[in-house]
């Protein structure tokens, strides 16, 4: 199978997954519930958790323990996106070519609606450790239960890191505090992806640490590649404006290094998470291509 096709596959499932736990765990308000639901289902790449199936199925082939755990992580994302978009952060009215949730509702509701995300997130894997103690699942609830309290960590270092690029607006920065406020900001989910379907698989410790570096380095990517869409992408692809980070006074990889640098540099750290995967041969090439991906998309 194809990069592509497998790609779409993993969307697939992932799209399929949410569109039943956004159902299952729906509060009270139908304009919340609309809301929510709205920012969810616009799309995206879903990149974190086919990340966690993917990872997952390097060890174990029957994914279906780590989906709760994907589909909570991708609400996580979502809550982050709402958030980031308001006028007090970043100031989108695009996103995906829609409207931003406060564009298309109004701003207390996007604020409940990415607090309601967060929340349905603990939920769903709250249950699932809840399911492992109540049918006695001792190894399975051990992984769970970490994989829970690297989840919760997670989120904490990406708000952090939304902060600290929010505090830090219009000012100059070092290079290794522009590197940590997006290891935190975009990279902390991504390395919680690859982090938490190990784990669930039971993997040892070193391929932990190896899948740790490699998602490290993705994120990273996934950020340099974000700066460089900002400073010279399609809006029509893309679906938001071009110079917005420029405009605002944020410091990217693009202002850092320059368009040509940041490029470089994204090139030499895909390299990098590539290698971290040497020891896997073949069974990797989903996450290699993955890479990949992250480097050449256009959006």
């Amino acid at each position: 199978m194809d990069f592509k096709t497998e790609l779409k596959m993993y969307q697939d499932i992932v799209n399929k997954e949410l569109e039943k736990y956004i159902r299952k765990n729906k509060c009270i308000e139908k304009v919340l519930n609309s809301a929510m639901e709205y920012s969810l289902m616009a799309g995206g790449k879903r990149l974190r958790p086919i990340l966690v199936i993917a990872t997952y199925e390097l060890f174990k082939k029957d994914y279906e323990e780590a989906i709760p755990f994907a589909v909570a992580l991708e609400m996580v994302h979502n809550f982050s996106l709402i958030h980031d978009d308001l006028p007090e952060i970043d100031n989108d009215d695009f996103r995906h070519g829609k409207p931003t949730n406060h564009k298309k509702f109004n701003h207390a509701t996007a604020l409940l609606a990415g607090d309601g995300l967060l929340n349905q997130a603990y939920i769903v894997i709250s249950e699932e450790i809840l399911y492992s103690i109540e049918n006695q699942y001792k190894e399975n609830f051990h992984n769970r239960a970490r994989a829970f309290n690297e989840f919760a960590k997670a989120v904490d270092r990406m708000i952090a890191g939304e902060y600290l690029d929010t505090e830090l607006e219009g000012k100059e920065i070092s290079k290794e505090m522009l590197e940590y406020i997006h290891i935190n900001k975009t990279g902390a989910l991504l390395k919680l992806s690859a982090r938490m379907g190990a784990i669930l698989a039971g993997a040892t410790e070193n391929d932990i640490r190896k899948l740790s570096k490699y998602a490290d380095k993705i994120g990273l990517a996934f950020q340099i590649k974000d700066d460089i869409l900002s400073e010279e992408g399609n809006p029509e692809i893309t679906g938001k404006p071009v110079g917005n980070d420029k405009e605002m006074g944020k410091c990217t990889y693009v202002s850092y290094y320059g368009l040509d640098g940041a490029k470089a540099e994204l090139n030499k750290i895909v390299e990098e998470a590539i290698n971290e995967l040497k020891i896997y041969g073949e069974k990797a090439e989903f996450l290699r291509q993955l890479a990949v991906y992250i480097r050449d998309r256009n959006k």
